[in-house]
């Protein structure tokens, strides 16, 4: 097809970039078939008015996600839709309800572009089953720069690391900053990963008290001085699991007390990209005490097990590496070359956008079904954090929803000090649909009826 040209360029990326999106777009169409043969390099480009090197590197960017092949004297030949399988059923089954994941996508139109990705995977298959850098390649740091600038962040790249997930990169963090015996201040109910990651290095958590604005600086300040502690752990924006958005005002202030103390931030903001108008890192206020992390599970996909991490200095980001390699060696390339390659194109974004309108139809379903109860939550949550009615108890609730596709989580797992509250989490995201989160929220919204309870 010699005469092929795109029918339309997205002029708000790299020329290139469109040029390959538009081929990739057309296979996925059937416009272009396998063995077609694309125009010549220069006549492309006279036909669209630009550079010969600018198509040049189109149909290299168009060979390295898989979808055409180049051959010396005979031209550029399309290579046709990316094998597809049905889905495996045992890999369907593989989900845990437990945990607090992003609703999945379902148009057919983002997983074929999801899928796109995959073909610049495999045509890179070999070289991203080695050892590497145990931070990422300089293009996918390039990559996590580019992602994290979508929240305010600009730090040097030297600063900038791809870690496998935010989870190992706590652990990789505390064994850097911590010793066994000493401090790590929280929230009063916290993110149950940090409770895990500090009781395996013999580091005592201590919580702090919190209003309807987060973590309160007297009380910050007040077990400074009483602990001594090493560093300050916060997930401020949607925070798992009470749904808190730390406000501007009180960033300020917390990262004001930062400052007075010299106190190290581990800032978990991991639901940072979900709101339209998160505020900004408390990082920007505080950048050289404060570890950010921008994990990828709740704004694109938990199996990547990826995020983009911001040392406070580079001289942390060679401690960061050195406890990276020792604790988990690399992220994975593969994954690593996926999301690099879904940001550049535009498919990370993508997959954010829908993230982001999905969790707020779904908050909708939950307050038409539990609105007569009390719970806290936000627009954009994964879950909600249900108070159940008096004489209710947390352990019959989950016990009773033990068979429903609903993770129910007790305010045991998030509770650093005291008696646990008669409260639970209600996961709403994972592969459920609207129509059974429907009817498994009002499932348990009958189960808290006081007559379920008589007799």
């Amino acid at each position: 097809m010699l005469d092929w040209m795109p029918s339309a360029l997205d002029h708000g990326k790299p020329r290139y970039i469109a040029i390959a999106d538009a081929i990739a777009a057309d296979i996925q169409a059937g416009v272009l078939t396998t063995g077609t043969r694309l125009p010549p390099q220069r006549r492309l480009a006279a036909e669209l008015g630009i550079d010969f090197t600018t198509v040049s590197r189109a149909y290299a960017e168009a060979q390295a996600r898989g979808h055409v092949q180049s051959h010396v004297g005979r031209g550029t030949f399309v290579k046709g839709r990316i094998a597809t399988t049905n889905p495996d059923p045992a890999r369907a089954r593989e989900e845990d309800l437990a945990m607090n994941m992003p609703p999945e996508p379902r148009d057919p139109n983002l997983l074929a572009q999801m899928q796109e990705g995959l073909g610049y995977v495999s045509a890179n298959m070999i070289n991203l089953l080695r050892y590497q850098s145990p931070i990422g390649s300089e293009r996918d740091r390039m990559a996590a720069s580019s992602w994290l600038s979508m929240r305010g962040m600009v730090p040097s790249l030297e600063r900038v690391a791809v870690t496998p997930g935010a989870h190992a990169t706590m652990a990789a963090i505390l064994s850097i900053i911590t010793k066994p015996g000493d401090v790590i201040l929280c929230e009063a109910i916290t993110y149950p990963g940090i409770r895990n990651i500090a009781a395996r290095f013999g580091v005592t958590l201590i919580g702090l008290e919190m209003d309807g604005e987060g973590v309160l600086p007297d009380a910050l300040e007040a077990a400074i001085a009483a602990h001594r502690p090493k560093a300050l752990y916060l997930n401020p924006t949607l925070q798992n699991p009470t749904t808190l958005t730390v406000p501007e005002s009180r960033r300020l202030d917390i990262a004001a007390v930062l400052r007075r103390h010299q106190l190290t931030l581990i800032e978990d903001d991991a639901y940072g990209f979900i709101p339209i108008k998160a505020p900004a890192p408390i990082a920007l206020s505080a950048p050289d005490l404060t570890w950010h992390i921008g994990g990828l599970a709740k704004c694109v996909g938990a199996g990547l097990r990826l995020a983009y991490t911001i040392a406070p200095s580079a001289r942390c980001a060679y401690h960061l590496v050195q406890a990276i390699r020792a604790l988990s060696v690399m992220p994975s390339p593969l994954s690593m070359a996926l999301m690099t390659q879904w940001i550049e194109d535009g498919t990370a974004d993508n997959i954010r956008r829908f993230i982001r309108a999905e969790s707020a139809a779904r908050q909708t379903i939950a307050s038409e079904v539990l609105g007569g109860f009390d719970y806290k939550t936000a627009e954009n949550a994964f879950n909600l954090w249900l108070c159940l009615p008096d004489g209710m108890a947390r352990a019959d609730i989950v016990a009773r929803m033990a068979r429903r596709r609903l993770g129910l989580v007790p305010s045991d797992a998030f509770t650093v000090e005291g008696t646990p509250s008669e409260c639970l989490r209600v996961c709403l995201g994972g592969s459920i649909d609207r129509d059974d989160l429907r009817s498994n929220l009002q499932f348990l919204a009958n189960t808290m009826q006081p007559n379920e309870f008589l007799g």
